[in-house]
């Protein structure tokens, strides 16, 4: 490895690339937001795009000031960063049809395999299962009857 003092030049441009996305993701958010025609509407997705825009400045300066080439687009199991996004992906194209609840399991189930690196036995299965679906009933509790948001 090598230490990012000994090249100060080399920026870690996957950090770049990804936060300049998000940025971008962050002002197309803004920009969507403003057809809405309801205005309790506008604020949740504004916060979180508002949010975003911050924080990946904040990435982009701080990788800036402080690189480190080893960060970004380096080594690293590609098939776990493909698995999460894909659960992510394929929770969102469910969601309409199978509900909330089975699109959240398929979210929460790619993200643990994507995550865990240690190896599975009966009892760490049982105990993530559990756990996932009492933080599911959670959100979906939390939304559906506190908050007052329509779950499909």
């Amino acid at each position: 490895m090598t230490d990012s003092s000994s090249n100060p030049g080399k920026k870690d441009v996957g950090t770049l690339i990804i936060a300049g996305l998000f940025v971008a993701l962050g002002l197309i958010t803004l920009n969507d937001v403003t057809g809405y025609s309801d205005t309790d509407s506008i604020v949740f997705p504004s916060f979180v795009a508002y949010a975003l825009i911050f924080m990946s400045v904040l990435v982009i300066i701080y990788s800036w000031l402080k690189p480190n080439p080893d960060n970004g687009f380096g080594k690293g199991d590609w098939w776990r960063r493909l698995l999460l996004v894909a659960s992510m992906i394929a929770a969102c194209l469910v969601m309409p049809y199978a509900g909330f609840l089975p699109a959240t399991a398929i979210a929460f189930a790619g993200s643990l395999f994507a995550a865990r690196h240690e190896g599975w036995d009966m009892r760490s299965g049982l105990v993530f299962a559990g756990s996932g679906a009492v933080i599911m009933a959670g959100f979906y509790a939390l939304f559906r009857f506190a908050l007052g948001v329509p779950l499909p």
